[in-house]
């Protein structure tokens, strides 16, 4: 799909590799909408993209459907989705106190990370089947944003690498399910990105994990992770497909 023109949705906008990727996207063309739930931080990046801020919560139905018609509005039916929104979370599931893990925590991730991904996807899906086919024969693609934490968790991670899994267990089956509607699903697994919340760690930890990928020996760019996103747009024959984008990356137990 060509991306000039279209309007695109990205959840977790406001920013790291939702910002990002909304960068991008209106670098190329796009008319993007920034759904966020940071309602300052959205409304900044879309100004400064000649975009639109759409304040979302992706787990609540309400808040989606009235994102997706704001962004409508000002762009028309959008045929690009990027499911960028996502929040991490590391608790042993016995802690050192010897009590378990807290059951709230996990269900707060993963109906996030992962209900919330799918309900953004439905939501979508419906609105984008219901469009006119393009001369390239598809009328939509649609991203999930996951991890190498769905292959390589570490220790504590089980929620976060459970939610991510999910997404990736998730992308062919929808794949071949929107198939009918000619809509493309993929996936992106993100490595180690200079993500803000990354950025705030010590530097010496910023070194160390940076030397732990093989090649190149640093931190992804966010902008790599745009780069990527956009490309699968663009290249029609990549569908139901999971990429890591990692440097050749494979996580220790800790």
């Amino acid at each position: 799909m060509k991306i000039e023109g279209q309007a695109a949705l990205v959840t977790g906008g406001a920013s790291g590799l939702g910002e990002a990727t909304a960068r991008e996207l209106a670098r190329l063309g796009a008319k993007v909408a920034v759904l966020d739930r940071n309602a300052a931080l959205a409304e900044k990046v879309a100004a400064e993209i000649g975009g639109v801020a759409c304040i979302c919560d992706i787990t609540d139905t309400d808040s989606v459907t009235a994102a997706l018609d704001k962004a409508a509005a000002a762009h028309g039916p959008a045929r690009i989705l990027m499911n960028v929104a996502g929040i991490g979370s590391a608790k042993r599931i016995v802690g050192k106190d010897g009590n378990p893990a807290p059951l709230e925590d996990f269900v707060r991730v993963v109906n996030i990370n992962l209900v919330g991904g799918y309900n953004m996807a439905r939501l979508f899906a419906a609105r984008c089947a219901k469009l006119e086919v393009l001369a390239n024969g598809e009328k939509g693609v649609m991203l999930f944003t996951a991890s190498v934490a769905a292959f390589d968790g570490q220790v504590g991670q089980q929620a976060y690498s459970a939610s991510k899994g999910g997404l990736v267990g998730m992308t062919l089956p929808m794949a071949r399910d929107l198939a009918q509607h000619a809509i493309r699903v993929c996936t992106v697994a993100p490595g180690l990105f200079a993500t803000p919340l990354l950025l705030e760690l010590p530097e010496a930890v910023q070194h160390s994990l940076a030397a732990s990928i093989p090649f190149p020996p640093r931190l992804g760019k966010p902008s790599e992770f745009a780069e990527l996103a956009c490309h699968i747009v663009t290249n029609g024959h990549l569908n139901g497909e999971v990429i890591r984008l990692d440097g050749a990356l494979r996580m220790a137990p800790r």
